[in-house]
């Protein structure tokens, strides 16, 4: 092979190549802890579809990529019984090794490999640990009218 031919193979390949999906990824792990554990665990993406479902402590993988130049965002929804449920927001931002394509990747990597892979996003966060709080239910007391304390009465409303 000649040498015009060797570097213009070289160049090539370099463009042929991404540089966050070489170096990065497109499933990040990300895992889940709760206070108390054992809570029900629930992740819906932006499309409201349901990508897990488990128990505290859990782990597991999210795509940061929701199409092409589209990132994902998910849900978690922790819920036990007697505990208040909580819902948190997990985004997902530009990864800094996108801009490696400029360098190294090429245009191809740029504008067609990373952002169909979603490797040019990723997960701001590796996991999180959550504190469930004991749900506070009202109930409904009937008393007596002799039990009612004379400050209380003159508030009282009688029903038909």
């Amino acid at each position: 092979m000649t040498q015009p031919l060797k570097c213009l193979v070289v160049v090539f390949a370099i463009g042929l190549t991404s540089c966050a999906s070489i170096v990065s990824k497109s499933n990040w792990p990300f895992s889940i802890d709760s206070s108390p554990s054992a809570a029900d665990v629930s992740i819906t993406n932006k499309r409201g579809v349901e990508v897990f479902h488990g128990r505290t402590p859990a782990a597991m993988a999210l795509k940061s990529g929701a199409g092409f130049f589209a990132k994902e965002s998910y849900v978690v929804t922790l819920s036990m019984d007697g505990y208040e449920t909580k819902k948190v927001n997990v985004e997902c931002k530009l990864n800094g090794w996108y801009f490696g394509n400029i360098l190294i990747g090429g245009i191809i990597g740029l504008l067609i490999v990373d952002p169909a892979t979603g490797a040019m996003y990723r997960l701001e966060s590796k996991g999180m640990h959550m504190d469930l709080e004991a749900s506070q239910k009202s109930t409904l007391k009937v008393i007596d009218l002799k039990d009612v304390p004379d400050s209380l009465r003159t508030s009282l409303v009688k029903l038909p």
